[in-house]
């Protein structure tokens, strides 16, 4: 980077923020250069333990709650809530080094900035502030996805979350105790929340814009399938006589992508995002196959109707496959506002500090998606290249993540003098 800067930090914080950036990077690094640490892997545990180093060097108190949320606190007053920031360290398989790390080091960076602005002048904050790293945002070892913010706020028992097993049956309590970031931390009173995360699409980058003001978010359906047909052998079974799971759900899969085709004027996304079939066998024609299943739309009306027409198709993958076929949703949310309060705030500091900013909505879930129900919540963007994400190649601009840096860092210290205390 070059000494100029257009906003409020300094060439020395974005350094230090950078080198810090490539040392997070380090933990599960992949050939491909992005990172691989699923939640509550030993690679997850390296980097949450040098985030703790990384916060008690600088005067944080680190704790941690019953689901393996990671907070860091500072107070300058006593029995004062906190304003939180933060976001989430797990990745998925292959995942990119942006997704979820970007946001906790910028809250780390960004909330040590604010403890440094206040020590300096001597004035006590209304608030105190806090980071945190939530637990299994993504879903990818253990579902759901968003599990820790989840639990914070009460969408989700934390029993329900420990007894969750992943692949190998392994459970989320024993994973966590593993690697020893598990506690008995009620975690912080919040007086209001912020977050920042790479976009993830490229909406920014083709705009040219460089902070994003998510004013809400996208709703979303996921639902868990099971396609249940008869294990036979693959070549003597008269093709007549097969129940083929496999079979069932191919044209599930192919179901599901027509729905987004069939949208022309409102944007639908719908995928096939996981697959396990049994008995997995080359000579064998699969008895089981189970499935994810996620659709994602602007418009509420017409992810209920994209659910309806999955729905009804089911009957007739049945009868052509010879199969049964099991639906069951998850989870989901809807389309939701973020408080325009605050994305009026988010956008007086993009002005001052001189970036380029644009509201947008978010289509990927968020912690902040659960945050922004029980305080007032901030949003922010930095572009990601190509759109690129959960993908190796995972790419944001240095300049861009330094300046997203420096606008959380303003956010937070308004947050901090009550910015948002009328909201709600």
């Amino acid at each position: 980077m070059s000494n100029s800067r257009t906003s409020s930090g300094t060439y020395a914080q974005d350094t230090a923020f950078l080198e810090d950036f490539t040392t997070l990077s380090a933990f599960g690094s992949t050939p491909g250069g992005g990172v691989e640490r699923q939640a509550a892997t030993a690679a997850d545990g390296e980097q949450r333990a040098w985030l703790h180093q990384w916060l008690t060097d600088r005067g944080f108190e680190v704790h941690y709650d019953s689901v393996g949320n990671q907070f860091g606190l500072f107070t300058f007053t006593p029995g004062a809530p906190y304003v939180l920031s933060g976001s989430h360290l797990d990745s998925q398989p292959l995942g990119g080094r942006y997704d979820g790390a970007y946001g906790v080091l910028a809250s780390a960076h960004a909330a040590y900035r604010a403890v440094q602005r206040r020590r300096a002048s001597d004035d006590a904050p209304r608030y105190n502030v806090a980071v945190v790293n939530w637990f299994n945002e993504e879903g990818s070892r253990f579902k759901p996805s968003m599990m820790g913010s989840s639990v914070f706020t009460g969408k989700l028992s934390a029993g329900t979350a420990l007894a969750t097993t992943d692949p190998a049956g392994t459970t989320v309590e024993s994973a966590l105790r593993e690697i020893g970031t598990i506690g008995d931390h009620a975690g912080p009173e919040v007086a209001s929340y912020a977050e920042i995360h790479i976009e993830q699409g490229r909406g920014l980058e083709d705009a040219g814009t460089t902070i994003g003001l998510v004013e809400s978010t996208w709703a979303a359906r996921k639902y868990q399938v099971v396609v249940r047909g008869e294990q036979s052998h693959t070549g003597s079974t008269i093709m007549a006589d097969r129940r083929d799971a496999l079979f069932g759900a191919s044209l599930l899969v192919v179901g599901v992508r027509e729905l987004a085709e069939q949208s022309k004027d409102t944007p639908l996304h719908t995928s096939v995002s996981e697959m396990a079939v049994l008995p997995n066998s080359p000579v064998v024609v699969a008895r089981e196959v189970r499935m994810h299943v996620d659709l994602r739309s602007p418009d509420e009306a017409l992810l209920d109707a994209a659910a309806k027409k999955l729905a009804e198709s089911l009957p007739g993958v049945e009868e052509r496959a010879s199969v049964s076929i099991e639906l069951v949703q998850t989870h989901g949310w809807g389309v939701a506002q973020f408080p325009a309060a605050g994305v009026e705030l988010a956008a007086e500091v993009a002005e001052e500090l001189g970036l380029s900013h644009q509201r947008v909505m978010t289509i990927a879930g968020h912690d902040s998606v659960n945050m922004k129900d029980v305080a007032p919540a901030v949003m922010l963007f930095v572009p990601s290249v190509d759109g690129i994400s959960h993908n190796e190649g995972e790419f944001t601009q240095d300049s861009e993540i330094c300046a997203g840096t420096d606008q959380l860092a303003e956010v937070l210290h308004r947050l901090m003098n009550g910015a948002l205390d009328n909201v709600r």
